[in-house]
């Protein structure tokens, strides 16, 4: 999502067949191609690691596209029905997601199931801000305090109300992540890490009591915001909600630890995509912990379990993209690389155990 400027060429071995795509418009929502006879024009999106987003032009009109990537199964990341589901249930309840336009489970026009969805136009920060954005120690603090505040609102919304509760499973869920996770890691392995290891081993052996049952987006970090680009304090939509389930709150916490990368981490953990949260004004882990337990009115009293557990996630995470790249099943260059962020994220997971801290 985002603007333009946030799109490249279509990466080798995922292009879109346009011809195919146009034909199903035409028979299935046809109010988006308007008027337009022109061809469709298609960029991606280059940011990212798992399911492919697109930006379609036809003629004047725009709207986004998302598939699942090739090569991976038809887990819950990759389900396009349940995303856009999703999608439909929060945009009436007043959660700030792009809306929902079309549904294809016809594997025979893309190559698998696809939704769109509504351009939301706006900024996306990463690494720094475009320079025609207001930046500044201000605008750091605003953003992280309209960040906390928009974590605490998605905790608090009313699932059953919104008819969200079949999503998942809140009883146990702390201990099915921790297995499911292990599981996955044990899986998607390619080489011996014996940190992974170690971790998997402590997040076993101390896990806390579940917290409550709460909507979880369970990516949350600023890359998938879309920002309005005059005020970038203000959240127009939250993107990619592909893990998004129901379960304790304080794991989605972890999650959004685990990004918030701050100014004395190791220079390769800034590298990674998410170093704009080390910004001047924007606050530590620690004092996001203690943001969020003022907006929710909640102790958080284990941070350090969950900060490693978000860490162990990510990690697992890009061992099995980096696991995809090993086989073949992509060419994205970025992807080469990923098992060095296995070995980084693993290795701040065994300090945060060692030192009982997340951090300032």
């Amino acid at each position: 999502m985002g603007g333009p400027h946030d799109t490249v060429r279509v990466r080798a071995g995922e292009e879109l067949d346009a011809a195919s795509l146009t034909v199903w418009l035409h028979g299935h929502a046809p109010e988006l191609l308007g008027p337009s006879t022109a061809a469709l024009q298609i960029t991606q999106f280059g940011g990212g690691f798992s399911n492919l987003t697109y930006l379609v032009q036809a003629g004047e009109q725009q709207f986004v596209l998302r598939r699942p990537p090739r090569g991976v199964g038809r887990g819950v990341a990759h389900d396009m029905s349940r995303e856009y589901r999703l999608l439909r249930a929060l945009h009436p309840a007043g959660v700030p997601v792009p809306r929902a336009l079309a549904f294809c489970d016809d594997d025979s026009v893309l190559g698998a199931p696809f939704y769109l969805m509504e351009h939301v136009d706006g900024v996306i920060l990463r690494q720094t801000a475009p320079a025609h954005v207001r930046f500044d120690a201000d605008v750091a603090r605003g953003l992280a305090d309209a960040f906390v505040a928009q974590l605490v609102a998605l905790h608090a919304l009313d699932v059953s109300a919104s008819g969200l509760a079949e999503l998942g499973r809140a009883d146990g869920y702390v201990a099915r992540q921790v297995a499911g996770w292990t599981k996955r890691w044990i899986a998607s392995q390619t080489s011996v890490v014996p940190d992974m290891d170690a971790v998997a081993q402590w997040l076993a052996a101390n896990q806390p009591a579940e917290v409550g049952a709460a909507l979880l987006h369970n990516d949350f970090k600023y890359d998938n915001l879309v920002l309005d680009p005059a005020n970038a304090t203000h959240i127009r939509a939250i993107l990619d909600w592909e893990m998004a389930t129901i379960g304790c709150p304080l794991m989605d916490l972890g999650t959004t630890l685990a990004y918030w990368v701050q100014a004395d981490d190791p220079p390769l953990l800034r590298a990674l995509g998410l170093g704009i949260t080390a910004y001047p004004g924007s606050p530590t882990r620690s004092e996001l912990v203690r943001m969020y337990e003022r907006s929710s009115g909640s102790a958080v009293a284990q941070p350090v379990f969950y900060y490693v557990y978000g860490l162990f996630k990510l990690a697992v995470v890009a061992q099995q993209i980096y696991a995809r790249h090993v086989r073949g099943l992509t060419s994205d260059a970025r992807f080469a690389q990923l098992d060095k962020a296995v070995a980084l994220l693993s290795n701040l997971a065994v300090r945060s155990v060692d030192t009982a801290s997340i951090g300032r």
